[in-house]
């Protein structure tokens, strides 16, 4: 993975200084990365992940100045794809609204819909309340399930680092839970 960001980090602030070669070789060479992710995000809909790769790589394209290249390239990558992700779940969500028959209103508001949308308003306020490295590790590690050493190149840290921070930011976690009881 950190051979990865290497390559791409140099593709991008090669285009970003204005070689266009460099440019068309980062959009070629994260796509497959993007793709990827986008697959395991999207089981239920496969016909959709190109459309979201070429969304992400068009947001990419446009939010590429606001890159700053002393942070990872590819979380600043992965994050914008993400929020594509959510941008397409909540069209997604709301074009679904519009064909559910009337005799299946009731389950539009089942209790473990509203469970499950207040269990991640709480995991997010809880998350807010750690460092910005603890939050990440447990964020990629423990919800977007990606490896130690994806964090770690993702994160710019060592692996044993990663695994420090996931396990102090879930002991903080678990201590300032235990204060709001």
């Amino acid at each position: 993975m950190q051979a990865t960001e290497r390559q791409l980090k140099v593709l991008m602030l090669e285009g970003m200084a204005g070689n266009q070669a460099a440019y068309q070789g980062f959009l070629r060479a994260v796509a497959p990365h993007l793709r990827a992710f986008l697959r395991r995000r999207m089981g239920r809909w496969p016909d959709e992940v190109e459309d979201l790769v070429q969304e992400a790589l068009l947001a990419i394209h446009h939010q590429r100045h606001t890159y700053d290249v002393s942070a990872p390239l590819t979380s600043w990558v992965y994050a914008i794809t993400r929020y594509k992700l959510i941008d397409w779940l909540r069209r997604h969500a709301r074009q679904d609204a519009f064909n559910v028959p009337l005799d299946e209103e009731h389950e539009l508001f089942a209790p473990s819909d509203m469970e499950a949308a207040e269990a991640r308003r709480e995991l997010d306020n809880a998350l807010a309340l750690l460092s910005e490295q603890q939050r990440s590790a447990i964020m990629h590690t423990k919800l977007d399930g990606w490896s130690v050493r994806e964090t770690a190149a993702a994160l710019s840290i060592s692996e044993a680092s990663v695994k420090v921070a996931v396990h102090r930011g879930l002991k903080a976690l678990a201590g300032k839970l235990r204060n709001l009881r």
